[in-house]
């Protein structure tokens, strides 16, 4: 059960009180009136199930955040934590899933999907360290698999960042501590033409707590122009990030109990990575007496070079006369995203009932060239374990009925129909291979209420999370040459959820859900062997 306080009592300063009984020796009996906002707008009538809802600014800008991960831990019950450097995507935990990098949780950032499809790491890989956390508006967050327009890795839920349009003062910070920690900070906006434009540069460097400094160089900056209120709008965003960085990974009990080295100590100082993100994003909305249209599209290039060493020499043991190579791999992509999202909603009346429907197009096409997992020694290739090109398409298509029956009961309807695309070609030529995959996922809410502050929510829905195109075509492991079997392309979610929101008790909020999730496999593809485990 989450508790939100949406009102605080306040203590009126004495200056203040001093004005107010001023203005009323003058003939003057209004007060000033004094609003203080709570973290979250989660009151009743504002969402479509008891798990949804929005993180306000306030919240962003209390709450001091160690990374740019960790603004997703703003969504209640969302643990996010992080190991091989900062430099890397963090690790995700909701609703009973280790989620890894963020395969059952879709993030979105100006319209943009984060999560990286056939990713060189992880399949649904969520980096958002180009995030600079000052610039964010707000979260707009959804548990569950209710909710038509939420496709690809949105099972356990979904988050949608949104990123200020202006500022209303600058922003300059410098920030330096211990272990050669500094941040600059400059943002601002100013008025162009019509709109206003705001740009931002942050600059991190840190060497961290580790003997072996991880030397953390960090570049972010963004770009945003933006036109028009609430209803009528449009805005263009540019970001741009570049991060290198030394990791500290996993060490051995042992070697910390003969003294070899502490435990603050590395065994391979030559792990860690470099990674990239530049992208540009249009979002347009226009609103009618009775419809509203919605349309975004986004360009993305990234860019990783992942060195990692967690076993040493297990693979290449001293014994067996490979005392020098030992297991460093690297995994490393380059990576080329396009995609856009068009909605169309039409508010009229069926009868004497009110109803909204809204039909949705999304498409997504990702290019990796390549995809690889290579051996190395300090970070030089000595090997290639595989390497693939990877065409991967989708294109979705759905529709959304909104009915009210009554003042206290409504309805919401949907359906959903994704169709994918996957085309590997790999070093391995058995692991070649083009494959074509479907799903459809029905939805159904129920909205009781409200009485006494209080509403009621019933919800079901299927969602999906694709699988990566290597494991979907492969054929032969990379490593050891076996015989190995495809994994199925698109895996199906079924989420169900009984919730509560009250108000009831004044100045507090209070969410209760129940809910039920499962998904048709939890087989994975995992980058660092270059095949598919549980």
């Amino acid at each position: 059960m989450n508790l939100k306080l949406r009102r605080l009592a306040c203590l009126v300063p004495a200056a203040l009180l001093s004005t107010a009984l001023a203005a009323h020796a003058d003939g003057e009996h209004k007060l000033e009136k004094i609003e203080v906002e709570g973290h979250y707008d989660n009151g009743v009538g504002t969402s479509d199930a008891a798990s949804q809802g929005t993180v306000t600014n306030k919240l962003i800008e209390n709450r001091p955040t160690l990374r740019p991960g960790e603004v997703l831990e703003f969504v209640p019950g969302l643990v996010v934590t992080q190991h091989s450097g900062e430099g890397k995507a963090n690790q995700y935990f909701l609703r009973g899933f280790n989620l890894d990098h963020g395969t059952d949780f879709a993030t979105y950032v100006a319209g943009m999907p984060i999560n990286a499809r056939s990713h060189a790491h992880g399949q649904g890989y969520t980096d958002i360290n180009f995030l600079i956390p000052e610039l964010v508006e707000r979260i707009d967050y959804k548990k569950g698999t209710y909710y038509a327009d939420e496709g690809d890795f949105a099972s356990a839920g979904a988050a949608h960042i949104h990123l200020y349009s202006s500022l209303k003062r600058e922003i300059a910070s410098l920030s330096v501590g211990e272990h050669q920690f500094a941040r600059g900070l400059f943002a601002n906006s100013a008025a162009l033409g019509a709109g206003a434009l705001l740009y931002g540069l942050e600059l991190t460097h840190d060497n961290s707590v580790f003997e072996v400094p991880e030397n953390v160089r960090k570049q972010s900056g963004m770009l945003r122009y933006s036109q028009g209120g609430q209803d009528n709008n449009f805005s263009v965003t540019a970001l741009a990030y570049h991060n290198k960085w030394t990791a500290n990974d996993q060490i051995a009990q042992r070697a910390v109990d003969q003294g070899i080295i502490t435990r603050f100590g590395s065994q391979d100082s030559s792990d860690g990575g470099i990674t990239s993100r530049y992208s540009l994003s249009f979002d347009w909305k226009r609103r009618q007496e009775n419809s509203l249209t919605q349309f975004s599209a986004y360009a993305v290039l990234s860019r990783l070079n992942l060195f990692s060493n967690f076993t040493y020499f297990l693979e290449h043991p001293f014994d067996l006369g490979d005392p020098i190579n030992g297991d460093q791999f690297e995994q490393a992509e380059r990576r080329h995203i396009y995609g856009f999202d068009l909605s169309q909603t039409w508010f009229s009346t069926l009868g004497n009932f009110d109803t909204t429907n809204r039909v949705g197009l999304q498409t997504r096409y990702d290019k990796l060239d390549p995809v690889a997992l290579y051996s190395t020694v300090e970070r030089q290739r000595v090997a290639t374990t595989s390497e693939s090109n990877v065409k991967e398409g989708s294109a979705a298509i759905y529709f959304e009925n909104t009915l009210r029956w009554t003042e206290k009961f409504r309805t919401i309807a949907g359906i959903r129909y994704d169709r994918f695309t996957f085309d590997v070609a790999s070093n391995i030529p058995e692991n070649s291979g083009k494959v074509n995959d479907h799903i459809t996922s029905p939805k159904l809410s129920l909205i009781f209420g409200p009485w006494a502050k209080t509403e009621v929510f019933l919800n079901y829905g299927e969602g999906y999370h694709s699988n990566d195109a290597r494991g979907i075509t492969e054929h032969i492991t990379p490593k050891g040459l076996l015989p190995a079997d495809p994994v199925t392309p698109l895996v199906k979610a079924r989420g169900s959820e009984v919730g509560l929101r009250t108000q009831i008790i004044p100045g507090v909020e209070s969410s209760l859900a129940l809910w039920r999730l499962t998904l048709g496999s939890e087989l994975v593809f995992s980058g660092d062997a270059g095949d598919t485990s549980p």
